[in-house]
């Protein structure tokens, strides 16, 4: 392993799936002579152990393989934690549509087919390797600003990483589905993103999950990626923001409560169903509301604690 790390300061390293040793004889001349570091297998186990070992930059994978065939290798690499970032190009002599389902489906980035052409391949390694770059480079940054947000393959809605944040709002509002998003997105949330790619010109509105207290909000931040989108989250509290209105106006809880309603837009009927009093009590409380704020009418109170919640972030 000493050797390669040296090697890999000035190469990028491939390893090649097959087992056909003819095939793997041509992809690893080609390869080495464009100044890869090439690494070999010709079985499903020898695969997985090796990029686990080596951690390759992109994998090339063949899908029909004794014993064990590429597509459930690949499922194996994205359900490893360490091998799950690595893109995997398959390649296949077979064209019925389902084979290519599977390979995406399986977690495969991209597909030739057989006969290999040398110069195809070299083409999508040099796309893929600068998307997973890109994407190593953008997960970093939403880490290390504290940014809640996920990746995910536009075909299949299949989550392929998330940031500590994000995965802790996935647990909160999805239960036991989101337990390990890596393998098994949230229904709500794969029905949306299906949704999503059918009319990406016009954008679907947010996603919104409601719990008791408060909101997950999923919103795109990047379609532009045909490998991978970018969506971020962000949860809203109504506890929260309650707190801080009654923080910042001197208003009692069912004051603020009040307001916080009327801030969204529901009537004093809404309000007293939501609360269980009557319209009466709310628009009593309404008014006690208008003396601590200043204003005399219902729009301009609620205008002043709007302003007043986006300073804080709210």
């Amino acid at each position: 392993m000493t050797e390669l790390t040296a090697e890999r300061k000035s190469a990028t390293v491939v390893l090649i799936v097959d087992d056909v040793p003819d095939n793997l004889a041509v992809l690893h001349d080609a390869l080495d002579e464009s100044g890869f570091v090439v690494l070999v297998a010709d079985n499903g186990e020898s695969a997985l152990k090796s990029a686990a070992e080596a951690n390759p930059d992109i994998i090339l994978l063949d899908a029909i393989m004794p014993e064990m065939s590429g597509f459930e290798v690949c499922k194996r690499l994205k359900a490893d934690i360490n091998t799950r970032h690595i893109p995997v190009i398959f390649m296949t002599g077979l064209t019925e549509s389902e084979h290519v389902v599977a390979g995406f489906s399986a977690g495969g980035t991209d597909y030739v087919t057989k006969p290999i052409r040398t110069a195809e391949v070299l083409a999508r390694i040099s796309t893929h390797l600068q998307t997973s770059r890109l994407m190593h480079q953008t997960r970093g940054a939403l880490d290390a600003f504290g940014q809640a947000a996920i990746a995910v393959l536009p075909q299949s809605g299949k989550v392929v990483w998330q940031t500590p944040l994000a995965r802790r709002l996935m647990r909160k509002y999805f239960a036991e589905t989101a337990v390990d998003a890596l393998t098994n997105t949230p229904e709500p949330l794969l029905a949306w993103l299906k949704k999503l790619l059918a009319d990406i010109e016009n954008r679907l509105s947010p996603l919104t999950i409601f719990q008791a207290g408060g909101r997950l909000i999923c919103t795109p931040a990047d379609l532009g990626g045909e490998e991978q989108w970018i969506i971020l989250l962000r949860e809203e509290s109504d506890i929260a923001q309650i707190e801080a209105l009654m923080a910042n106006f001197n208003l009692t809880r069912r004051e603020a409560e009040v307001l916080y309603w009327a801030i969204k837009g529901k009537t004093n009927r809404d309000i007293g169903d939501i609360l269980g009093t009557s319209p009466r009590t709310v628009n009593k409380h309404m008014e006690h509301v208008f003396v601590k704020l200043g204003v005399e009418t219902r729009t301009a109170a609620a205008s002043i604690a709007v302003s007043k919640l986006r300073s804080l972030g709210g």
